[in-house]
């Protein structure tokens, strides 16, 4: 033991702790450490919302989620709900199944009339995630327009689902 550990060892005596306790302590953190750094390497799923907002009725629209981290994998996605559009949204299934896109596309569109189509915030879809590491999301709407299909004004965000909206 050097002059130093030793000085170390005795501050640590003379503050109450002996050293079987310190080999312990020692010990624990890295343990510690070492379920940390495996915590954040172990794949998780996630749930994640596209919601979309616009003043003007959406017969159609189409956005893009990428992963510039390389962390994401899309294993599922559900469609939003509305009525004017009832079905998943649609997305190269391929693609999904090989697990290897680091993007996907979805995109839907509706024939409903004016007064059914959906304005205001609306829920798109829940794109259900494994990520392994941090993602670091981009997400890009592509186009929404209107039953003509002239281009409406239109935001999306990502947001976490609901817990009143998922059944138990």
């Amino acid at each position: 033991m050097t002059a130093q550990s030793s000085h170390s060892v005795a501050d640590a005596a003379r503050n109450g702790i002996s050293k079987p306790w310190l080999a312990v302590l020692a010990v624990w953190l890295a343990v510690a450490n070492v379920a940390a750094q495996d915590a954040a390497s172990t794949p998780r799923f996630v749930a994640v919302e596209v919601h979309f907002d616009s003043p003007e009725p959406v017969a159609a629209w189409q956005f893009e989620l990428a992963d510039r981290a390389g962390a994401m994998r899309v294993v599922g996605i559900e469609g939003g709900g509305h009525d004017a559009f009832p079905r998943a949204p649609y997305y190269d299934r391929e693609a999904l199944a090989r697990g290897d896109a680091p993007r996907i596309v979805l995109a839907d569109y509706s024939l409903a009339e004016d007064e059914a189509l959906p304005r205001g915030r609306m829920h798109l879809a829940t794109m259900h995630l494994m990520l392994d590491g941090e993602p670091d999301f981009a997400l890009r709407l592509i186009k929404a327009t209107n039953a003509e299909g002239v281009p409406v004004t239109a935001s999306i965000a990502l947001g976490a689902p609901d817990p009143q909206e998922i059944d138990p």
